[in-house]
């Protein structure tokens, strides 16, 4: 070869568009494009572009595969750059067009660094070189940079995992998934968003089951919609005075990947206690007698696909109904720094169905929830209060359970909402700002 290196610039057209927006999969073909090539692979990095689409390189010893896709056209230009001559580009090419399911393709080479125009400098190049390539494991493993991302048109969280998918299957409802995160452990996602992770999921199901059940001790039978991580169950079921909690979700993807993958949070799931249920909510809800549970936690996704019937007026008045006289109701009610929209619609719809004075909001800082501020909520029925609570029974049980977020003191502060909190939470008829009391009130 009478050149430095060989560059082939490369359009796939006709692409799988799933594929195109898999990071996963095209981080694996294009490490085995190289490798299949001959070439020593040093690193790769690849992330999900913004709003969709995937960008990324794999840096080899003899030079680089870099690559960006378009799914909404089925597109990929990749880039394939080789150093010499032991490694043909080619090899590369055409296991990227198998691996993408290319209808077709086009390229053009270049060589690169034409030996007939070069003049070798006399510099004592032995001094730059290397002794062997320093990214390389000892156990001859490759760097890899492969990152999750959840995004919308404004805001994108990243999580560097190991390039593991450990699960993924599509349900009627959603796609399942679980990576394996080199920070947070496991995180299980549905349709691309994060629902939980080994490393902070306790904060959301301490809070979500905790606050009621130490604010409404006489609750016996609890009922969780959704939930198919099984962490809130865990939490209801360390508390003996609950005689019965039954478990509504549905979708049985999330309990299979969720006893597999992150058997922390599922590992209630044989108590004798619970009841569980593969079926949809909405519908056991409307079929439900009234006045049957003393506590119902919805443990919702966001309101979109199978949760969006979760978000709804008329759902949360059959809650009503299914509710004892003293019954407690408690939701997660989205972010209100992300999705102040829906926060305010979802406590607005509370208020008209609990009453003005019955309906609280609370918060617990979140890692991986979009800006990491969550809210929860708490509408009572009868006369429970979240702040009349026996604060030393509280704190003893927090320490016997070796719970990681739930104390007392954790329990009164997260009712301690911040100016902008208090303004979105405003009577929308009257525009005026509806003050917080952090002490409850004798009604």
């Amino acid at each position: 070869m009478n050149a430095l290196g060989r560059h082939i610039l490369v359009e796939f057209y006709d692409c799988s568009p799933e594929l195109m927006n898999d990071v996963i999969h095209i981080e694996n073909s294009m490490v085995a494009a190289a490798e299949t090539a001959g070439a020593t692979v040093i690193n790769s990095t690849f992330h999900h572009f913004s709003p969709y689409g995937v960008s990324g390189v794999v840096v080899i010893q003899e030079s680089h595969l870099a690559i960006h896709t378009w799914p909404e056209y089925g597109y990929a230009a990749v880039d394939l750059f080789t150093c010499g001559d032991s490694v043909d580009p080619w090899v590369s090419y055409k296991f990227l067009k198998d691996a993408f399911e290319a209808g077709h393709g086009s390229s053009m080479e270049l060589r690169r660094g034409q030996l007939s125009l070069l003049k070798r400098n006399e510099f004592n190049l032995d001094a730059l070189r290397d002794v062997a390539p320093k990214s390389i494991e000892a156990d001859g493993t490759i760097t890899r940079d492969v990152w999750f991302t959840e995004r919308d048109e404004n805001i994108a969280l990243s999580l560097k995992h190991s390039g593991k998918q450990l699960y993924k299957k599509e349900s009627p409802y959603q796609r399942v998934e679980v990576y394996e995160t080199l920070a947070y452990g496991n995180m299980l996602t549905l349709d691309g968003m994060v629902m939980c992770t080994q490393k902070d999921e306790y904060v959301y199901h301490e809070m979500i089951t905790h606050v009621p059940m130490f604010s409404h001790t006489k609750a016996k039978r609890a009922l969780v919609i959704g939930g198919g991580d099984g962490g809130t169950v865990r939490e209801l079921l360390r508390h003996e005075q609950l005689e019965e909690v039954t478990l509504v979700e549905i979708d049985e993807l999330v309990i299979e990947a969720c006893k597999q993958h992150l058997p922390e949070t599922a590992i209630a799931f044989d108590n004798p206690r619970l009841n569980l249920l593969v079926e949809d909510g909405i519908r056991y809800i409307n079929n439900c007698d009234d006045g049957r549970y003393d506590l119902i936690i919805v443990d919702s996704a966001d309101p979109v696909g199978p949760g969006e019937g979760l978000f709804t007026a008329e759902f949360y008045s059959q809650v009503h109904r299914c509710l004892t006289p003293d019954g407690v109701m408690v939701t997660q009610s989205e972010s209100p720094r992300f999705n102040s929209g829906v926060f305010v619609e979802i406590y607005d719809t509370y208020k008209q169905i609990f009453g003005q004075d019955k309906v609280h909001c609370y918060l617990a800082a979140i890692p991986t929830y979009p800006t990491g501020t969550w809210s929860f909520s708490y509408s009572s029925k009868g006369e429970a209060h979240p702040l009349r609570f026996d604060q030393e029974a509280a704190g003893r049980f927090s320490q016997e359970q070796g719970l990681k977020y739930y104390n007392e003191a954790i329990h009164t502060a997260a009712f301690a909402l911040p100016n902008f909190v208090k303004e979105l939470l405003a009577n929308k008829s009257d525009n005026t700002i509806q003050e917080y009391s952090a002490e409850p009130t004798d009604e």
